[in-house]
């Protein structure tokens, strides 16, 4: 009877508890879990489709645009979509929509990594500086040195070493003057090919208003077709690591082949195994919960029960 009394007399406070419970429910039961994929890009460690997902280090760096459906490469010279990704060899391609191909000329401000960015560039990555200023550019009229290693370079005024063009044995700026889009660039020929990416300096910079060029080409492979730049495959091939060593780490590992997505929580960004029906686990998802038929995900039975009992006890706590 004490517990109708209450009720009946405070009606209103009864339907805010109903309600808040109603409310509190369906978003715990239909909490989302890490996606394994972005658009139809595959998304595995260290890459992540949100918050909580992926390699923490990598989160500001790679990112899944939803509206685009879409991957993307985030750096201080732009954002740009990830075309492929190699997993085996630790490989992500990328697409700078600026860039000039045999297909497409165009002026461009370059590119460049985050000095903090767990990436590099590709070691057969091939770099070509387009239209270059001869009577202007530090390419060309700064001194020509030869440092320790015997190879050539050039010495900027300002102190700074900009690697000297390879104008004699590299026949790919020569081959891209075939393609009738760079054709039309300004004559003489003022292309500069760059065949190590560590040329471009320890911050990994194309900045082409320093080396007053107006454009660049990158090529990542040459596709079989070495003597056809219309066949080559532009785009910029960039290196990622895990960590130090550089070992997939174990605990991803047995997470991925238990159906799981790795990701990381807390403070301290302690790992986790995203599981199916929105469960995080330290270890696995082999006992995680399943799916409903009807495809809702439900919560694992400990917070089923948790927040069971906690209602019961706080209704019994105020009714009676």
């Amino acid at each position: 009877m004490k517990s109708l009394h209450f009720i009946t007399r405070f009606p209103s406070i009864s339907l805010n508890l109903c309600f808040i419970f109603i409310t509190l429910c369906p978003s715990l039961i239909s909490s989302q879990t890490c996606e394994k994929l972005c658009g139809d890009q595959k998304l595995k460690y260290p890459f992540g489709s949100g918050q909580g997902c992926g390699d923490p280090r990598f989160q500001k760096f790679v990112t899944c645009d939803r509206a685009q459906k879409k991957l993307m490469l985030n750096t201080h010279t732009g954002t740009y979509t990830i075309t492929s990704i190699d997993y085996t060899n630790l490989t992500i391609y990328i697409q700078d929509p600026s860039m000039s191909t045999c297909s497409s000329s165009q002026p461009s401000k370059g590119f460049g990594l985050d000095w903090d960015a767990p990436l590099t560039f590709l070691d057969s990555n091939v770099f070509a500086l387009l239209d270059c200023s001869i009577a202007s550019s530090p390419l060309y009229t700064s001194r020509t040195s030869l440092n320790g290693n015997g190879t050539n370079s050039t010495t900027a005024g300002s102190g700074n070493i900009v690697p000297l063009c390879d104008r004699e044995s590299g026949p790919i700026c020569s081959l891209l003057y075939s393609c009738p889009t760079i054709s039309r660039l300004n004559l003489p020929i003022s292309t500069c090919c760059i065949y190590t990416p560590l040329d471009l300096g320890p911050a990994y910079e194309i900045d082409l208003q320093k080396l007053e060029c107006s454009s660049y080409a990158s090529i990542y492979s040459f596709n079989g077709k070495d003597s056809n730049p219309q066949g080559w495959k532009y785009g910029i091939g960039l290196k990622y690591r895990f960590s130090v060593k550089n070992d997939f780490p174990s605990a991803c590992s047995i997470c991925e082949k238990s159906n799981g997505v790795c990701g990381y929580t807390g403070t301290y960004n302690a790992f986790i195994c995203s599981c199916v029906g929105g469960v995080n686990s330290t270890s696995d998802c082999y006992a995680s919960a399943s799916m409903r038929n009807d495809g809702q995900k439900i919560l694992p039975w400990h917070m089923r029960t948790w927040l069971a009992s906690s209602l019961t006890l706080f209704l019994t706590g105020v009714l009676f």
